[in-house]
């Protein structure tokens, strides 16, 4: 997943940092008037809405996925809040709250954001079906991809850093589904490394 000496450089990406400034004001007024947050902190939120979407996918966000997020947050933030209280951990409370109303908009964003940082249209495959490609392959596949949609990926949908996208995972059914439909909204579904870590994906 990103760094916090990433997320800093994606805000100096041409017309990000505007972007940015436009959906905080947006958000504080609608959502969350008291919330104080740095255009680093809510570009951290906004990365954090997938992986929001699928804690939600049961209806609530668990104590052990609440744990996670914040672990996430924390890492994302700028400067390191572990001493005292973070503002993306605070933020997230009211995205939480606020999911279905701020992720279309979000997820249009990151969307945007991938499109900026890399030639996203070049990394599709219409041709590619990992039914029809062995271990090896895969992680050929893996290996070649461009590192920063490693980094989106592994954002999106993994908790660890450390773990690997080629490993078997057992989620819910409706984790399944709620993965999918934001690799959706994201443009993601038909990229191979991400129909790769799809087939991972046990329930």
């Amino acid at each position: 997943m990103f760094t916090e000496n990433e997320v800093s450089a994606l805000l100096n990406y041409p017309g990000v940092l505007d972007k940015i400034e436009n959906l905080k004001q947006n958000f504080i007024d609608e959502e969350a008037e008291f919330l104080e947050i740095e255009e680093h902190d809510f570009l951290s939120l906004i990365l954090l809405t997938p992986s929001i979407g699928i804690a939600l996918s049961n209806g609530s966000v668990s104590l052990f996925e609440e744990m996670a997020l914040n672990k996430k947050a924390r890492k994302l933030s700028k400067g390191g809040y572990w001493m005292k209280q973070d503002p993306v951990v605070f933020a997230m409370e009211h995205l939480i709250k606020g999911y279905d109303k701020w992720s279309p908009v979000y997820y249009e964003f990151i969307k945007s954001l991938m499109h900026l940082t890399v030639d996203v249209e070049a990394l599709y495959d219409k041709s590619f079906k990992v039914e029809d490609t062995n271990e090896s392959n895969q992680c050929i596949q893996v290996l070649k991809a461009p590192f920063i949609i490693i980094r989106f990926l592994t954002s999106f949908f993994m908790n660890d850093e450390e773990e690997d996208m080629l490993a078997v995972r057992k989620i819910s059914k409706i984790e399944y589904d709620r993965v999918n439909e934001i690799a959706e909204q994201l443009g993601l579904s038909n990229l191979p490394i991400y129909q790769i870590y799809r087939s991972k994906l046990v329930y």
